[in-house]
């Protein structure tokens, strides 16, 4: 019975990899990281809503100011922790330096050293998968942290409209010259 677990294992291997490898087509693909990173945020998003049904905590009813406000603020976040000079300690382990990009942001490369550092490195440094991540980490605050949730929501939507007028006055005084 064992020896037959074995084999159908190892055929299931063999097909995995092959499958894998007709995905790659030749290019770097770090899929064994990205099911490792599928897995954290799916076994934190189960964790977390078996907490809230066992301690029964009302699902919040989120109006469109609340939705409008939970977007900027999503990609104001997503987009401070994968691009800012400031926060590049944080995406050290996982991506290099690859230059400058927009108005104090910095261009970088996922690292390539393992699949999962190459997952976690393209995670850390794409504000459009990030986004993901963000929202749903906001979702859980306004389940079981509402005030606070809305205070860093606030906080970072109003810090997105003040980047977009630093950005307006400067175009502005730039047309004035």
């Amino acid at each position: 019975m064992a020896s037959t677990a074995r084999k159908v294992a190892a055929v299931a291997d063999d097909r995995a990899r092959s499958e894998a490898e007709a995905y790659r087509q030749g290019q770097d693909r770090p899929l064994g990281g990205y099911v490792v990173v599928m897995a954290v945020f799916t076994s934190v998003v189960t964790a977390v809503a078996g907490i809230a049904a066992a301690t029964r905590r009302p699902l919040p009813r989120l109006s469109v100011k609340e939705l409008v406000l939970l977007t900027v603020a999503t990609h104001k976040l997503s987009r401070t922790i994968t691009k800012d000079a400031v926060t590049s300690p944080l995406r050290v382990p996982f991506a290099t330096y690859a230059g400058t990009a927009g108005p104090s942001e910095v261009m970088e490369e996922p690292r390539k050293e393992s699949s999962l550092r190459h997952s976690f490195g393209e995670l850390l440094t794409c504000p459009f998968c990030l986004d993901l991540w963000i929202a749903t980490g906001f979702a859980i605050g306004l389940v079981f942290a509402p005030r606070v949730t809305r205070l860093v929501t606030g906080t970072f939507t109003a810090l997105a409209g003040a980047d977009f007028l630093q950005l307006a006055y400067a175009a502005a005084q730039r047309a004035a010259e």
